[in-house]
């Protein structure tokens, strides 16, 4: 059993807040027109990637210690010179005293978030039961555009998405510290996943099925073949994050 405390979820904030402080990073290299950048406030990231995109918002605050007035000013001030909204992600193990500070500069809840953790090594064993039609792979650097495609057909669903999701696969495969995989069926791409490392900790992201290929076992293998990617590199945390009961966080 993993304790739940402010250490653990410390940890993890850092982490998916690293994962898109490298994602920021390599916008920033191939698009510098967008003026992707971040910066460190009260133990968290603050990041700029466009003012339309999710990444866009602040990640881990109040995890190092008090948020002061001058740190909500820094925060407010980056993103007024971007003419982009100010969004936080805040852990609920933040110090309890931040709450009041965000009700009285009149912040709200948009949106919550299911954080799932849960220890790999060596002697843990992992999910099994992958599905005999389902091959996964590592996707190489010539691969990037279809790993792209793939992700983004996941989504052709919801149209209004599409775009997005395919800038963000062609990112992905930029970001310092993340690997794609995809799942086949015989021998077509079905499904797409993204296992990102840092401070031995995997964040499992990216997950993506084509809309004729869903309830095959793609996901399930994909994890599986995540996991068993990050053993090998040492990790000794997986987490994930999903909406609320959804069928992310199911998987």
């Amino acid at each position: 059993m993993i304790l739940v405390d402010n250490a653990l979820s410390a940890r993890l904030e850092r982490t998916e807040g690293l994962a898109n402080v490298r994602f920021v990073e390599a916008r920033a290299r191939l698009f510098p027109e967008v003026g992707a950048t971040w910066m460190e406030v009260a133990g968290g990231f603050v990041m700029f990637d466009g003012a339309e995109s999710p990444l866009t918002q602040s990640f881990g605050l109040g995890m190092g210690g008090d948020v002061t007035n001058d740190d909500f000013e820094a925060i407010e001030s980056f993103y007024r010179e971007r003419n982009a909204p100010v969004f936080l992600e805040i852990s609920p193990l933040a110090p309890i005293e931040l709450l009041a500070q965000l009700n009285d500069r009149n912040y709200k809840p948009i949106e919550y978030t299911s954080v799932m953790c849960r220890g790999i090594g060596p002697n843990i064993a992992l999910p099994t039961g992958r599905s005999s039609t389902v091959r996964v792979r590592e996707v190489g650097p010539r691969e990037t555009e279809d790993w792209a495609q793939c992700s983004a057909r996941g989504w052709s669903d919801n149209p209004e998405f599409y775009e997005m999701i395919l800038g963000f696969g062609r990112m992905f495969a930029k970001t310092q510290g993340a690997t794609g995989m995809l799942a086949e069926i015989e021998n077509k791409p079905v499904a797409t996943g993204v296992v990102f490392i840092a401070d031995k900790v995997a964040i499992l992201a990216g997950a993506s099925t084509v809309p004729e290929s869903r309830r095959q076992g793609a996901q399930s293998a994909l994890l599986e073949a995540r996991l068993s990617y990050a053993v090998e590199q040492g990790c000794d945390l997986a987490m994930m994050c999903a909406l609320p009961g959804s069928p992310s966080q199911r998987n």
